[in-house]
């Protein structure tokens, strides 16, 4: 079995590679003019790698290794990482009920129609909101989490 200085770097690499695709994800989002099915379909398939990447070295290294090293650090750690993914799960709790609406109103496969989202749905606002919040908070929990990840990677295993 490897050694836990390169199970270490393994884990701190693809967390790090995840990054990438969230940020082309977001992109994708922000540049599209209308946000057809294909888009989200696109947009689905670039983050779900960054999920992806991100979340296996969390569960399957991390994870189990907290509480043999638990101290401040890893703490505070394991904290932000479990806020991060909190905020992604109050964005799926807008983005579903934002999709059912679209997918209701044939937004999906008839971009062009002259709707506003706001009039889809009396709470559309709401949705609106906890998918904004649920994903700015995600990525900055998750910068945190990186940052201290990273900190914790080279005082642990670079420079000891």
């Amino acid at each position: 079995m490897a050694d836990e200085t390169t199970l270490a770097t393994l884990a701190a690499i693809t967390v790090t590679a995840s990054f990438p695709f969230y940020i082309y994800g977001a992109w994708i989002m922000i540049d599209a003019e209308t946000v057809s099915w294909d888009v989200l379909v696109y947009h689905l398939k670039i983050i779900f790698p960054g999920l992806v990447l991100n979340t296996v070295p969390v569960v399957t290294w991390m994870l189990p290794r907290l509480f043999q090293q638990l101290n401040g650090l890893s703490a505070l750690h394991a904290i932000l990482g479990l806020q991060a993914y909190a905020m992604l799960i109050f964005a799926l709790t807008g983005i579903v009920r934002i999709f059912q609406a679209k997918w209701e109103a044939d937004l999906y496969r008839d971009p062009d129609q002259d709707v506003s989202l706001d009039d889809l749905h009396e709470n559309m606002g709401a949705w609106r909101g906890r998918l904004r919040v649920g994903v700015f908070g995600y990525v900055i929990f998750w910068v945190f989490a990186w940052l201290l990840g990273i900190y914790r990677y080279l005082s642990g295993y670079v420079f000891v």
